[in-house]
């Protein structure tokens, strides 16, 4: 096969980690007989630095035009004035809504290799396996009217959450086709005691749940999922919610995997073409000093292939050489380990490498 990659690093430990991811995909190719190309653009504080943007339009135009792209991290405290017209994050939601890319996946498993690195109990996370379907171009993020405003001398800040039906539905459809394929058991998330686009929301799931008859479906408010997601993460398997609730959700899920530093997504849209990126900042605190740990991309690059390349083998096989470093022992300091980033991406490597040969 051959494909066009955008590679988009970003900032903080965004290279340090795409790095890693490529030179898994590389191995990927080189083994399975694939032509990978790989085509590197700025964004967010790096292409503010350099551009004034955080997203040009040459970058969304050369990911338009890709079969999938690959990205690490934006922001870092240099660009965290709340004044400031321009922050790292706008590229990401730009690219995000320019590519119209409305479900973002974020699996969450625990591996018994990692139990002693979750603050939470290990009989808690026996058989945790589960998946949280964002919507991603819709909600607080994006909706109108937002920003400051004067009135009687004070400022009002304003954002607005607003949901029209076909995202809802689109959304919904994603997660239960998802769930389909897994235990056949949807939960949608919303708040629908208190907001107008929760009720919505919840309308929408009830009527739509009755054309997939083979899938369970339950509605939870935000705040007891957020309480089940450590009381009994097991009894998850795929989690749809909105934009906002699924960002929150997904960092309180990351504990169950051990670190955020763990947790790779997918977004994506009707098409093939996806974005993966890890679900982890840019870490600026530890960026530069190789420690970062890379298997949240290295598994984004695994979704990669799976979802945008149609390459299933290949990604449960890096799957695989993930579980079994883990399994051996092999850890970065984000999990109690002392395995660098670049240490920890070659043992995957070469576990990799030797099951594709024997």
């Amino acid at each position: 096969m051959k494909a066009r990659i955008v590679t988009l690093p970003g900032d903080g430990i965004g290279p340090e980690v795409t790095e890693a991811s490529v030179k898994v995909l590389r191995t990927v190719a080189e083994l399975f007989g694939h032509a990978f190309e790989f085509h590197e653009h700025l964004i967010g504080g790096c292409s503010i630095e350099r551009y004034g943007v955080a997203l040009t339009d040459e970058t969304l135009a050369a990911c338009r035009e890709c079969d999938a792209v690959l990205l690490g991290a934006v922001g870092g405290p240099k660009w965290d004035n709340p004044n400031a017209p321009v922050r790292p994050e706008q590229g990401l939601l730009a690219l995000r809504k320019g590519l119209a890319l409305y479900g973002n996946l974020r699996p969450v498993r625990s591996i018994p290799a990692l139990f002693d690195a979750s603050p939470v109990r290990p009989e808690k996370l026996k058989g945790v396996d589960l998946v949280v379907v964002r919507e991603l171009t819709g909600g607080l993020y994006f909706g109108q009217p937002k920003g400051r405003f004067g009135d009687n001398g004070m400022v009002r800040a304003v954002d607005t959450m607003e949901y029209h039906e076909h995202e809802i539905v689109r959304i919904l459809e994603l997660g239960f086709r998802l769930a389909q394929k897994r235990k056949k058991k949807l939960t949608s998330v919303d708040k629908a005691n208190v907001l107008e686009t929760s009720r919505l929301w919840r309308q929408v799931a009830v009527k739509l749940s009755q054309n997939y008859p083979d899938v369970t479906i339950d509605h939870m408010l935000v705040d007891t999922a957020s309480m089940r997601l450590i009381t009994s993460p097991a009894s998850f398997d795929v989690l749809v919610t909105e934009n906002t609730f699924g960002d929150i959700l997904t960092d309180e899920a990351s504990v169950l995997a051990g670190s955020m530093g763990m947790l790779p997504s997918a977004s994506l849209g009707d098409g093939r073409q996806g974005l993966f990126e890890p679900i982890h900042g840019s870490a600026p605190d530890i960026a530069g000093k190789g420690i970062a740990n890379p298997i949240g991309s290295i598994l984004s690059a695994a979704l990669l292939l799976r979802y945008s390349l149609n390459l299933e083998s290949e990604a449960r096989a890096i799957e695989a050489a993930v579980d079994q470093v883990l399994a051996e022992g092999y850890k970065t300091r984000d999990l109690n380990g002392a395995c660098s980033t670049g240490e920890m991406t070659k043992v995957i490597i070469d576990r990799f490498v030797s099951e594709q040969k024997d």
